[in-house]
């Protein structure tokens, strides 16, 4: 048990843990307030994001343990073998935390493909999740262009492949800047220049980030099980909230996704503040506001 390398908040205590899964040894932190939390604990993930990116909302929710984690194959999570990483196998290791971090039922914030990897898991354990706040989870099954959209994102795992991280991720960039139903044109477009988006041309050789080497080959091709979701929110077993930036282009893939899922629950997306990442200030999104996010997060999470 060790410090979580400064990821700790104000005011809150930080244990840094490790757990054995299979294929992975995944590293989790428990924040835990100084003076005793007034709330549910809390699990704020994403997917490939790991928990350093999360310490400004952390921060402003001192009301509460929040626990955060890395995906494996990311930052402090390893993997041991050279094998896909699948939806399932996150939902696996998210059970995992979930039952050694002792907390009881969570309300969880799943952002991005965190919030993927959170709906298999609170499918198939709805008795571990409270509340499941899904902002902006990029569904590509359930878009009308999946097909096109799938072909998209597994160009950018062989641009990876064959030419490195910079071209690889200007693609992905393009990709999640979108604003319209991927076509044909879009798939016939000429590459774009990785110096239009600040990425290196060149190739270091590389080839151990998650996102475009495996995740973008199986994510896009996960399926919620609508049946099951409907069941369980309709029983009143799991409460699942799509949720939206307020500034996020609507025609984006994570933000089609997120209406996708609440039009399949006949619910209105809940609305944030902020854009893809309102949770976090940075210099990209330098309006995003972490404090009004988390009261916002607090808001529905007790509505």
């Amino acid at each position: 048990m060790s410090s979580g390398g400064g990821l700790r908040p104000p005011d809150m205590t930080t244990d840094t843990r490790t757990l054995d899964v299979p294929g992975a040894v995944l590293t989790y932190d428990v924040h835990t307030p100084t003076e005793g939390g007034t709330h549910p604990p809390l699990f704020v993930l994403g997917s490939p994001m790991e928990a350093s990116g999360f310490a400004q909302l952390v921060a402003e929710l001192g009301d509460r343990t929040v626990l955060t984690y890395d995906p494996r194959g990311t930052d402090r999570s390893t993997l041991l073998d050279d094998g896909d990483v699948t939806v399932e196998h996150h939902a696996a290791d998210l059970h995992a935390v979930a039952q050694a971090a002792g907390l009881g039922p969570l309300d969880v914030l799943g952002s991005s493909g965190g919030a993927v990897t959170a709906l298999a898991w609170a499918t198939d354990h709805p008795d571990e999740v409270r509340t499941f706040v899904a902002h902006e989870p990029p569904l590509t099954s359930m878009l009308p262009d999946r097909d096109l959209a799938v072909q998209a994102q597994a160009d950018i795992v062989e641009t990876y492949r064959r030419s490195g991280f910079g071209p690889a991720m200007a693609k992905f960039v393009q990709l999640v800047m979108t604003t319209e139903p991927i076509d044909q044109a879009y798939l016939d477009r000429p590459a774009p220049d990785p110096a239009q988006f600040g990425m290196p041309a060149e190739d270091d050789g590389r080839r151990d980030d998650l996102l475009l080497g495996k995740s973008l080959l199986t994510m896009p091709l996960w399926e919620p099980d609508l049946d099951r979701l409907r069941a369980l929110t309709a029983a009143g077993d799991l409460r699942v909230l799509p949720a939206v930036g307020v500034t996020s282009p609507p025609g984006t893939l994570a933000a089609r996704g997120a209406a996708a899922l609440a039009a399949a629950l006949g619910t209105p997306p809940a609305e944030f503040p902020g854009d893809h990442g309102g949770f976090m200030r940075n210099e990209w999104s330098p309006d995003n506001d972490p404090a009004e996010f988390a009261a916002r997060l607090r808001e529905v999470l007790a509505a």
